[in-house]
């Protein structure tokens, strides 16, 4: 990747300057890309402008000009809004490439490549993992299904963002990203049940946390999410709505192929439970909180 970064300025068209997009076309434009970016609330986008982009009113006059689409988007609905019911598909040129970095279904992500495909338009499906934290650092893990030669023309956009791997064909980044999310969400509720069951126990959460930390059940999410559970801090970094619909989207594709994950599906539940009782817009390390209230530990 280190020569793939030392290739001449791109131009980008960053459709989606969210929590994780703002951060991401920052780190491009101070790459020394020429960005354009839009957002359905402008304001957003402008928060780019000191940094050099451009902001458009319109996604199809934020591509027109652009090598490289990168799409960070809400969900596959949203995506596929954007892409091919606001215009979008007519201010792409002919040989571009779209990258897209939102958590979307995989049979979505083949469809949206397929289709493009007709367009003479290139596209790899790359969903990230790290949260705004890795977004902002550029050490996102990025997880990229599509062409071999796709792959090696996003090396450069990757480059400012993290560490890529090209992980399979048309959606299998989006696989990926939902292995990668089955076993966080997973885990945030393995973590948070062991610790509450210490704290219910009149043991020190904080120093269990730290006991136990080294050994095999170490983790980053213990060591982050558990954190975040031990000082009581639900600050939104990534939702607990956002890991539902990723649940939720694991579920559709593990039918789709018949795979049984009842594991995924217990924690579906429960993020759902978490949600109905006020904690969609916490962040997903909030789960610690649904299950206090199961115990009367609130």
């Amino acid at each position: 990747m280190t020569s793939a970064s030392a290739t001449a300025p791109l131009s980008i068209a960053v459709l989606g300057i969210g929590m994780m997009g703002f951060p991401m076309a920052r780190r491009l434009c101070e790459a020394g890309h020429r960005i354009s970016a839009w957002n359905r609330s402008r304001a957003k986008a402008e928060r780019l402008l000191p940094f050099g982009a451009q902001v458009f009113d319109r996604p199809a006059d934020a591509v027109a000009q652009a090598d490289i689409v990168v799409c960070l988007l809400e969900d596959g609905r949203v995506v596929e809004e954007v892409l091919f019911g606001l215009g979008t598909t007519d201010g792409l040129r002919p040989g571009s490439l779209v990258i897209d970095m939102s958590s979307i279904q995989p049979r979505q992500a083949r469809d949206h490549a397929a289709r493009l495909a007709a367009l003479g338009v290139h596209h790899l499906d790359a969903p990230v993992s790290g949260g705004t934290v890795g977004a902002e650092a550029g050490t996102l893990a990025i997880m990229a299904g599509g062409k071999p030669a796709d792959f090696e023309r996003a090396l450069p956009v990757f480059a400012s963002l993290g560490r890529a791997t090209h992980v399979g064909p048309h959606g299998s980044g989006q696989l990926a990203k939902l292995a990668n999310q089955m076993i966080v969400g997973i885990t945030i509720g393995a973590v948070a049940e062991a610790l509450l069951l210490c704290e219910k126990g009149g043991a020190d959460m904080g120093k269990v946390k730290q006991a136990i930390s080294g050994g095999f059940a170490d983790s980053r999410i213990l060591q982050v999410h558990g954190q975040r559970m031990v000082e009581r801090d639900f600050a939104k970094r990534a939702a607990v709505t956002v890991q539902l619909k990723d649940m939720r989207n694991a579920l559709t594709t593990a039918s789709e192929v018949g795979f049984d994950a009842p594991i995924t599906g217990l924690f579906e539940q429960l993020f759902a439970q978490a949600a109905e009782h006020g904690l969609a817009d916490l962040d997903h390390s909030a789960l610690f909180m649904e299950l206090a209230s199961r115990n009367g530990m609130n």
